[in-house]
């Protein structure tokens, strides 16, 4: 006997195993260092409570002195907030991510002055922890509570993954006038083990601990606790005392979730109907997107099934039906179609030959031809089944007779509405699927393209394929006329697209959609009783009349595959269920919904604003209850429980006082304020979310004090709205948008959301985060891997676009290093007394002070931007490089850096840093700079603005500086390759600068233009006008970067009139002479000098150096091409 994980092997069952194929560290003492900091703030942090954050209480700010969108604006604040994570497992680092930009949105608001709230409670709500505590329930019982009776070489011949859904069509998409959203995170997962206790092994779960999950209230006492944990090592700022499970394991939150539907209930947002709806037979309910371990995303899809009634049966399938069918019973084969419209072209009916039908029984006279897994379908919508009485299991449903789609070729079928009504054939089509569809297709040749191809190869081949020619031969008549294909839409697009047989699939599905999408769009009725109006009109009036004429009947399916949580593949049923009233059905709550998308709310990306739109005008009703899982109940229909997706719209209300109601995340301890349960009441939901005014009647009905209603009121009208919510983008099709919905419904329009912020998903390395292929991090791993603050640099690192995002572990690892580096540094120089000290008006000191100045005020705007990528690039890697310019510079000109500024710099780093690296930051601050309070309480530094002519004068020193290095490894490189170089840089040289002292004339009239087109007041250049005038001087060569040049510094924020009256914004022969010392060290020269050029470069004077000016005459070609910015440079050999 072995316990080892099945045949699956112990090697997937070892949680390691994930990450198994992800970097590899070596040497961690510097991580070790880093961690070691950060478990330390962290637990000061929590301590001091340093992330509560509260409202301006009633005592500071009496109730009804001012209004609160004033008490707002007197307190500023800060609310952020992700989605809710599911208690099913830990988090991983996509959640990390996700919540990353919450939390250093959060910590920068903090900077700003502004009360930040960041809250955090745990979704346990549905079916995925239910239904695997029932996995687990049946796995104790089969294999004993340890599983010890669990045999892997008895499992060995068992199937032990789960096999991937079959082709359904992708290539095609069947309706063209719907509208669909794309598959989700939920759309690419798959089953790899067999049994539950195995993935629970995979999880890290102790194998004697394994069998308590089987009730599935463990789960939201095992979670929540390691999620916590989890975040609070990342350094987190969030407000746990806010921190609740949903369900009704907690009585205050299922007390809002029962206010929350009866209210949209009340205002007729939730209705009760009939309705096609996503099904899983095993566990008896629909199944939603968060139910479902494949097909997220897909939905019903309408068609009408066509009743082709049989007249003669073909010989073989005769006789395999006789004596099981009631010879008066009429049998018919059932097509599904989604152009009702063309039935009038009706010429044959196909079946694919390979493919197993079965013919069932509707009613006692009624028998229907169809697969297996359509009949399966048609049991959930009243066609063998009442919906009170629906099978959970296929052995309820069985085919009075089987027959193979070859043995019922030639059957002779009546083909309602067809114009040949003395019947129609069953021919053979190789490309019928059994899993779509009935798998059985009626044939329209004058506008299916694939109908077309396929009757012309069978004629061609009759015998081949075992018919008679004429059977498909019969007449093609037109039925559409379309402007752009005529009346015969299949055989001008076959002919016109070279299409030779059905085998070319990718033509034919091309031609497909160019066919429905004109006949539905543009075409007009020739035949039928709707000849002459639109295909667009006519298409429902001809269903409907097929309907009651009883021609055919309504027909769904799911338009892919679905798989439930419980392993369950489902169905499309039709029945009796509770739905939200999304969409079209109440247009004036979705116009209220979409103008608020199109003009107040704040996205961040005109995709995500796109696909908001695009959701806004498909979604529909939504099933917003079922009776397995586990959730609220509904409070007037109590059979029910309200679903995942129905109970997380507005729960980031409840976290704004639900510290007031209790204390720990279950309800069991009551919170700041003496409230039970029940005093919660939906009138007293009605006064906190500004719905209502306060009364005695409230007082006294709800039995909770006056002063503490006002209280959870205030917490709420100050908190609310949320500021910001950030979320991955395939939460668009239908949580967020939700969300919205369900704002406007509920709240007044000042409560409704400021703004959401959705992502792509998190690479790791570059690619598909995944388990089974050893490429997955959780957050834990993460963070234990790389330390908080690397983790977190990383995540800052890895995107901030719509776009996937890509978490590099080399970046956290070169992280480490960078942030030791710089803390080491950082405890060095603030002890070095050696540091220059007194008056700061040195030129490299004034570079130096600017350049963060001008770094200060970029990382803030791009801080408040929620731009963290290039937050991070202005705060650390330009921060830190300006250091080590201003570093080198003032050693090689011999006079050292200055004390304030370095610690300047190190207090400005630590600031800059707070709200991504904040442990690092924090350490700083405290043990470096000995500050008396944590830097989670610091406000951003408010630094001069950056003059511009010390920023013109550091440019030109990087852009000089970089020219002359550049040349010289130039001249390297020509050496090494044996090429003529003009100097030999290992030898002793000369480099001479020419710096010019004029302008060329030439310039003049180019400087008139963009005189002539810039705006002085919106600090803007007119290009379109200006580009024009430039090409008609016949110069652009030359022109062209001279005038960018202008323009750059103008935009650059240098004075108009320093520009254009040929003034450089700063010395230049000042500052080269300040750069001379520098260079000599960079490039190893015995001389540099510098020469200020006149007469167009033909001679000059040596600017400094001790030897006064001498005049320079025949100077090196060189020197005619630098002008006044822009000097030019000369290398050569001296003798030593």
């Amino acid at each position: 006997m072995t316990t080892t994980g099945g045949s699956v092997g112990m090697d997937a069952l070892d949680p390691n195993n994930s990450s198994k194929n992800t970097l590899k560290l070596e040497n961690t003492e510097k991580r070790d260092i880093l961690i070691a900091i950060e478990k330390k703030y962290q637990a000061k942090w929590q301590e001091s409570g340093v992330f509560h954050a509260n409202a301006p209480t009633t005592s500071e700010v009496p109730t009804g002195s001012i209004s609160a969108s004033e008490l707002r604006k007197k307190y500023p604040k800060f609310n952020g907030n992700f989605a809710y994570p599911y208690m099913n497992g830990t988090l991983h680092a996509g959640h990390s991510f996700t919540a990353s930009k919450v939390e250093f949105t959060a910590g920068f608001a903090r900077m700003q002055g502004k009360r930040a709230l960041f809250p955090l409670g745990f979704h346990c709500t549905g079916m995925p922890i239910k239904a695997a505590a029932d996995k687990l329930a049946e796995d104790v019982r089969k294999f004993g509570q340890n599983f010890e009776r669990y045999d892997e070489d008895l499992e060995n011949g068992s199937e032990n993954t789960v096999l991937p859904p079959a082709p359904t069509q992708a290539q095609t998409k069947e309706d063209v006038t719907k509208f669909t959203s794309s598959k989700g995170k939920a759309a690419a997962k798959s089953v790899k083990l067999k049994y539950q206790f195995q993935i629970m092994l995979a999880l890290g779960i102790p194998r004697e601990e394994i069998h308590k999950f089987a009730d599935s209230a463990y789960w939201l006492k095992y979670f929540p606790p390691l999620c916590k944990q989890d975040l609070n090592n990342f350094g987190a700022r969030i407000d746990w005392r806010r921190s609740f499970v949903t369900t009704d394991a907690n009585p205050y939150y299922d007390a809002f979730v029962r206010w929350q539907m009866n209210r949209l209930k009340g205002l007729d947002k939730i209705q009760y109907g009939v309705r096609y709806t996503v099904y899983s037979p095993k566990d008896g309910q629909p199944c939603m997107d968060h139910d479902r371990t494949e097909g997220e995303g897909i939905a019903p899809q309408d068609y009408t099934a066509i009743k082709l009634k049989v007249k003669e049966w073909a010989p073989k399938a005769a006789n395999l039906i006789r004596g099981k069918i009631p010879d008066r019973a009429n049998v018919y084969f059932v097509p599904a179609t989604l152009r009702p419209e063309t039935m009038y072209g009706q010429t044959c009916c196909f079946v694919g030959p390979k493919i197993n039908y079965g013919v069932f029984k509707a009613s006692e006279n009624e028998y229907y031809v169809v697969t297996k897994r359509a009949a399966w379908n048609m049991a959930f919508q009243g066609t063998f089944f009442k919906s009170d009485d629906f099978p959970r299991s296929a052995d309820q449903l069985r085919p009075v007779a089987e027959l193979s789609g070859s043995s019922v070729v030639g059957t002779l079928v009546s083909a309602p509405l067809s114009i040949h009504t003395q019947g129609v054939r069953i021919l053979p089509m190789e490309t019928v699927l059994p899993n779509k569809g009935t798998g059985v297709v009626t044939s329209v040749p004058s506008d299916s393209p694939d109908d077309y191809a396929t009757v012309v190869e069978l004629a061609k081949k009759a015998e081949y394929y075992g018919i008679q020619k004429k059977w498909a031969e019969l007449e093609i008549l037109p039925i559409i006329e379309t402007p752009s294909y005529g009346n015969l839409t299949a055989p001008f697009l076959v002919k016109k697209m070279k299409i030779n047989s059905p085998k070319d699939t990718k033509q034919l599905s091309e031609a497909k959609d160019l066919a429905y999408k004109e006949g539905f769009y543009r075409g007009t009725m020739l035949v039928g009783d709707f000849k002459g109006q639109s295909v667009e009109i006519a298409k429902p009036k001809v269903r409907e009349a097929l309907l009651k004429s009883g021609e055919a009947f309504e027909y769904a399916e799911p338009n892919g595959h679905v798989v439930s949580r419980s392993g369950d593949e489902c169905v499309v049923a039709y029945l009796g269920q509770w739905f939200i009233n999304y969409g079209e059905n109440d247009p004036q709550w979705r116009k209220q919904v979409a103008d608020y998308v199109r003009t107040d709310l704040e996205l961040y990306s005109s995709e995500a604003k796109h696909q908001f739109e695009k959701t806004l005008d498909w979604l529909n009703r939504w099933a917003c209850a079922r009776t397995y899982g586990l959730g609220s109940k509904l409070p007037w229909d109590p059979k029910f429980l309200v679903e995942s997706l129905s109970d997380s719209t507005i729960y980031m209300a409840y976290y704004t006082f639900s510290h007031l109601l209790h204390s720990d995340v279950f309800g069991t301890q009551r919170g700041l304020l003496d409230v039970k349960a029940d005093q919660m009441i939906d009138e007293v939901w009605d006064y906190v979310f500004c719905r209502r005014d306060i009364d005695e009647e409230l007082v006294e009905k709800s039995g909770i004090k006056k002063p503490d209603l006002e209280t959870m009121r205030r917490e709420f009208e100050y908190w609310y709205p949320f500021d910001l919510r950030v979320s991955g983008k395939d939460l668009i099709g239908n949580n967020l948008t939700f969300l919205l919905y369900i704002h406007a419904a509920l709240f007044p329009r000042e409560y409704w959301p400021r703004s959401m912020r959705v992502n792509g998903h998190l690479l790791l390395n570059g690619e598909k985060m995944s388990k089974s292929t050893g490429n997955f991090l959780t957050l834990n791993d993460a963070v234990k891997k790389y330390g908080a603050d690397a983790t977190r640099v990383a995540l800052a690192d890895a995107g901030d676009a719509i776009e996937d995002a890509n978490f590099e572990e080399s970046v956290a690892n070169q992280i480490i290093l960078r942030l030791h580096t710089l803390k080491e540094w950082c405890e060095e120089v603030f002890k070095d007394a050696s540091l220059r000290t007194g008056s700061l008006d040195g030129f490299w000191d004034q570079l130096f002070e600017n350049e963060m100045n001008a770094l200060v005020h970029e990382a803030e705007k791009h801080y408040e931007a929620t731009n963290y990528k290039l937050a991070l690039k202005s705060a650390l890697y330009d921060f830190t490089s300006t250091r080590d310019f201003y570093r080198e510079a003032t050693t090689a000109a011999g006079i050292g850096m200055h004390r304030d500024l370095v610690l300047q710099y190190i207090e400005l780093q630590a600031l800059l840093l707070t709200p991504i690296a904040s442990h690092w930051a924090d350490y700083i601050w405290q043990e470096v700079l000995h500050k008396p309070s944590s830097v989670q309480l610091a406000f951003w530094p408010s630094v001069p603005t950056p003059q511009a002519s010390l920023t013109a004068a550091r440019e030109y020193v990087r852009s000089t500086t970089s020219n002359i290095t550049s040349a010289e490894g130039t001249q390297l490189k020509k050496k090494e390759k044996g090429k003529a170089i003009a100097f030999d840089p290992k030898l002793p040289k000369r480099l001479s600068i020419f710096a010019a002292t004029s302008y060329p004339a030439w310039q003049e009239k180019y400087i008139d233009l963009v005189r002539d087109s810039f705006d002085s007041v919106t600090l803007s250049i007119d290009d379109k006008a200006l580009g024009p005038k430039i090409a008609k001087m016949g110069e652009m060569k030359k022109a062209m970067p001279f005038v960018q040049g202008l323009k750059k510094r103008l935009l650059g924020g240098e004075k108009g009139e320093v520009v254009f009256d040929r003034k450089l914004a700063f010395d230049e022969l000042e500052v080269l002479g300040q750069m001379r010392a520098g260079l000599r060290k960079t490039t190893g020269c015995q001389e540099v000098e510098v020469v200020a050029v006149e007469d167009g470069g033909r001679r000059g004077k040596l600017v400094g150096g001790g030897g006064g000016e001498a005049l320079r005459e025949s100077l090196p070609v060189a020197a005619q091409v630098a002008v006044p910015g822009a000097p030019s440079f000369h290398f050569e050999n001296v003798g030593s």
